[in-house]
């Protein structure tokens, strides 16, 4: 496989399967200009669609629409695809369970699912860090944990295009959870995000860019980049972060995708020529 990396932005509304039409419609555009792995934003297939738990399923089920849409899309395109959030009913399951717990109290876990090219599940990651703030802009207010419950379990994977360290939007300002997901190898951190019109504004580029600069990896950022409905607009901006915090390439906003080169060889230089971790004292 090659070494090409992409983003994918969209501008996801209420209707589910016209969100999965454009994520397919980007999926193979960026297939087609050379993507081994490609990035699905934060919330791709519902994001304005009334209660999570309607459209949510059950991890592994292969009947499931989101979980077998994200697999045919990663086999048929011969790729990975790290898949946004969708919600899932069932906490992922734990050494010794022969089943998953399911999640009883009307909330759904927001998680993101890793495919190979050849379609199998690889890694689930669950949104660690809830959004409940008060924002200036028409919404106000964001309750995540009224509908999600979070999740507890930093995540890494492996790929033929290096270790990939996932995260999910609100993570992005918790530079702890990155510095775990180093120190458990990752080259590439994945962010897929639905970012606010305002805060996005104001922090997205520059969170990106210093988790780049200091974990010394590639930061490959998906966000929604939009009006979604009368009050719920994002930012935009997806955006792919060399690990010495150059922005390669960025697109403002509207459907579409950013792709770009990876070079592991170089990554290695760079953290030998400084070695930031090992100089590390607290």
């Amino acid at each position: 496989m090659g070494n090409k990396i992409a983003a994918i932005q969209l501008v996801s509304g209420a209707d589910v399967q016209q969100n999965l039409d454009a994520a397919a419609r980007q999926i193979r555009a960026a297939s087609r200009a050379g993507a081994s792995l490609v990035l699905l934003p934060e919330n791709f297939a519902v994001l304005d669609g009334g209660p999570l738990s309607e459209f949510a399923e059950c991890e592994g089920d292969e009947n499931g629409l989101l979980q077998a849409f994200l697999s045919t899309q990663a086999r048929e395109n011969s790729l990975y695809i790290v898949g946004g959030t969708i919600p899932l009913l069932t906490r992922p399951l734990q050494t010794g369970q022969r089943s998953p717990e399911q999640i009883v109290d009307g909330r759904v876990r927001p998680a993101n699912l890793v495919f190979d090219p050849e379609g199998k599940r690889i890694a689930r990651y669950d949104k660690i860090h809830l959004f409940d703030v008060q924002v200036a802009d028409k919404q106000a207010q964001y309750l995540e944990s009224n509908s999600f419950e979070a999740g507890t379990q930093p995540r890494c994977v492996d790929t033929s295009l290096g270790r990939v360290g996932l995260s999910i939007c609100y993570d992005l300002r918790f530079p702890e959870l990155y510095r775990v997901l180093l120190e458990m190898g990752a080259q590439v951190l994945t962010v897929p995000s639905a970012f606010t019109q305002v805060t996005g504004a104001a922090h997205w580029e520059v969170l990106l860019r210093a988790r780049a600069i200091e974990n010394q990896c590639y930061v490959l950022a998906a966000n929604q980049g939009g009006v979604h409905n009368a009050s719920r607009e994002t930012f935009g901006h997806s955006m792919i972060i060399d690990p010495w915090g150059r922005v390669l390439t960025k697109l403002a906003k509207g459907e579409g995708f950013v792709i770009a080169d990876i070079d592991l060889q170089e990554l290695a230089k760079l953290r030998a020529n400084m070695p930031i971790q090992s100089h590390r004292r607290l």
